[in-house]
C-alpha cells in the first residue's frame, strides 16, 4: 500500500492552471496608462462613450481607466474603487511621469551627444 500521493500531481496541475489564468487578461503597462490618463481632463469614462462589447464582462461599461479592469456591473465597480489596490494605482498614477524606454537609453549612454552650444566659427 505504498506509493507517491496523488495530490502531488494536482499541485502542479493546479500551478499550470494559474499561470494560465493570469495570463488570460493583459493588462496595459505603466506608462499607456499613464498617457491615457494625461489625454482625458476628469480622468474618469464615462459609461455613455465606452462602445458595447460582448466579450468584456459587463458588456464594457464598466471599467477602471487607472487599473485597466472591467467590472460586471456598477456595484462591483464601485466595490473596487474603495479597496487599497485601486486606491495606491490612483496615486501611482498622479505622481511623476513613470519611465520609458528614452530614459533608459539616455541613462545607459545611448542618448543624442550633449556638446553644448554651439560655437561660432570665424
Amino acid at each position: 500500500m505504498g506509493g507517491k500521493c496523488p495530490s502531488r500531481k494536482v499541485k502542479k496541475r493546479r500551478y499550470s492552471h494559474k499561470t494560465a489564468r493570469r495570463s488570460k487578461f493583459l493588462l496595459k503597462g505603466d506608462d499607456a496608462v499613464y498617457e491615457e490618463l494625461q489625454q482625458k481632463p476628469g480622468g474618469e469614462m464615462e459609461a455613455a462613450k465606452l462602445p458595447l462589447d460582448e466579450d468584456l464582462p459587463g458588456m464594457g461599461q464598466y471599467y477602471c481607466l487607472h487599473c485597466d479592469r472591467y467590472f460586471a456591473n456598477v456595484s462591483v465597480r464601485d466595490e473596487h474603487f474603495k479597496t487599497k489596490r485601486h486606491k495606491k494605482r490612483v496615486k501611482q498614477m498622479m505622481g511623476p511621469a513613470p519611465h520609458t524606454q528614452l530614459d533608459a537609453d539616455l541613462a545607459a549612454g545611448m542618448g543624442a551627444p550633449d556638446n553644448g552650444l554651439k560655437l561660432m566659427s570665424m
